[in-house]
């Protein structure tokens, strides 16, 4: 077991005072078996309205909303969690789904609805016979081809670290032979529902002690990932930028059908054409 702090502050700067709009706010750690959600506060300067609800997915989404003049917005999150996510999960999976292909049930086919189906366009072909690559034959074995994939993503694309905003199409991931840990989930998620999986993207933070896992240079950083629905084991998570299958170094806080649906901080602002100046985030994530 594992008592981790997550501060998670971004701050905007403009060039004068603006009428800032509500933000929405996902930056609340989604509990679950393997996380334990000790205490969280979110703060924000101005002094703002903060009201809470539950998103389609349930996740928890805070909103924001001003009633002063500001050049300078800053939101502050903290967060304690108990994660106990083992490093080496097994995982129950039902008879029916232990080879691949295999077939959901119904209720389950309904119930995963648009997380089975895929969110950007492949006229080519190009993602298909990708990850069709992967399928060994008539019977393969289900987690086998799920962790093969995870491993070809990260072993066909190399990382990059990128702070500006938006994801790569799977695509252009491809294409380009780059991207961050967001492209990497997206691609992993997209490759997998061609084959006829749920699967959904999920964001939050990465606990990286040792300083040895992708995507952080520091103790944490925000970080993106999947989730995999197979029969019996339910929802597996898979890390594709670290090769890594499961919960363990990861801290959960939206799980999303799109990852544009998973921005910690968004928001408006009225004001001159040019107030914008700065965002700034800094994470700490440490024990």
């Amino acid at each position: 077991m594992a008592q981790i702090r997550i501060h998670h502050r971004t701050i905007y700067h403009y060039r004068d005072a603006v009428n800032l709009g509500p933000h929405r706010l996902m930056l609340r750690p989604r509990e679950g078996r393997d996380l334990r959600l000790l205490s969280h506060e979110v703060s924000v300067a101005p002094q703002a309205q903060i009201s809470w609800a539950t998103d389609v997915f349930g996740n928890a989404v805070a909103t924001a909303v001003f009633n002063e003049m500001a050049d300078v917005l800053t939101v502050d999150s903290v967060a304690s969690v108990d994660l106990t996510a083992s490093a080496w999960p097994v995982f129950a999976i039902a008879g029916s789904a232990l080879t691949f292909p295999f077939r959901y049930s119904d209720g389950e086919w309904t119930d995963l609805g648009a997380l089975t189906a895929r969110q950007y366009a492949d006229p080519s072909q190009q993602l298909q016979q990708w990850a069709q690559g992967f399928v060994a034959g008539n019977a393969t074995d289900t987690l086998s081809l799920l962790k093969d994939i995870s491993a070809g993503v990260s072993s066909s694309i190399s990382y990059q670290s990128r702070e500006a905003e938006g994801t790569q199409t799977p695509t252009q991931t491809l294409e380009r032979g780059w991207g961050s840990c967001r492209d990497f989930a997206v691609l992993f998620a997209e490759a997998v529902r061609s084959l006829g999986f749920g699967a959904r993207i999920v964001s939050g933070y990465l606990f990286n002690p040792d300083q040895i896992l992708l995507g952080s240079q520091d103790q944490g950083s925000t970080h993106a990932w999947v989730e995999v629905f197979v029969p019996g084991a339910g929802w597996i998570t898979f890390d594709p930028t670290n090769r890594s299958m499961g919960g363990a170094n990861l801290i959960p806080v939206a799980v999303t059908r799109d990852i544009a649906q998973s921005v910690p901080v968004a928001g408006s602002f009225v004001g001159a054409s040019d107030a914008f100046l700065s965002m700034d985030v800094e994470i700490a994530v440490s024990t």
